[in-house]
């Protein structure tokens, strides 16, 4: 997830979000709406089920010729098997050394961090970018700590040379409080899974973060 020019938008799936639409109608949705990464996380799914949706997911992305979108949290096996672009490790998850002998330069390897230490971390493993959070209060993100805010995430914005993206109770009001920081996105989870468009929901972030 290299610094995109722009604010980017990543929609981090979950499939009890969607209102009980099948979760791929829901992806394309918010592709078509020019999200522009999509993070497979589906941590109750075993191999199998998780493989089938993550090939679904990538070839329709590749149908709409963004072959370098989809990530997998934490399952390298499934990412490698299912030819995403990379894979999104968690603060406890696998080191990125090793993760990069098995997968290659050119796959892209995340990590979830919840402070500036952290972050920093990362950064020296070799990821090539972290999410971190929760920027606002969100129940998703409650086990990880109470909201951090803005400011925080300035502040590793600008002590870390790598893609930084928020997430954590990301909605199109809450994105308007971070413009002015130049971070390279916003991830995403409920705002557009229960939208009932997805498509326009991530069109709302974009233009949240942009004005």
């Amino acid at each position: 997830m290299t610094q995109l020019g722009h604010p980017g938008v990543c929609f981090v799936t979950g499939r009890n979000l969607t209102l009980d639409r099948p979760l791929l109608e829901v992806t394309k949705s918010a592709m078509d709406g020019g999200c522009d990464f999509v993070q497979v996380r589906e941590k109750d799914l075993t191999g199998g089920p998780l493989f089938r949706m993550v090939r679904e997911i990538v070839e329709a992305a590749k149908a709409r010729c963004r072959r370098r979108v989809v990530l997998v949290n934490d399952r390298l096996d499934i990412a490698l098997a299912a030819r995403a672009a990379g894979v999104h490790l968690p603060a406890d998850g696998l080191p990125v050394e090793q993760v990069r002998r098995h997968a290659g330069k050119r796959f892209l390897i995340g990590r979830s961090v919840h402070s500036l230490a952290e972050a920093r971390q990362a950064r020296k493993e070799g990821a090539d970018y972290v999410f971190f959070g929760p920027v606002f209060a969100t129940p998703s993100k409650t086990p990880f700590g109470p909201p951090q805010g803005p400011e925080a995430l300035r502040k590793v914005v600008e002590s870390v040379p790598i893609p930084v993206w928020a997430i954590g109770g990301i909605t199109a009001g809450t994105a308007v409080e971070l413009r002015g920081i130049r971070l390279a996105g916003v991830a995403a989870i409920s705002f557009i899974a229960s939208a009932a468009d997805p498509s326009e929901a991530v069109r709302a972030l974009r233009m949240a973060l942009t004005g």
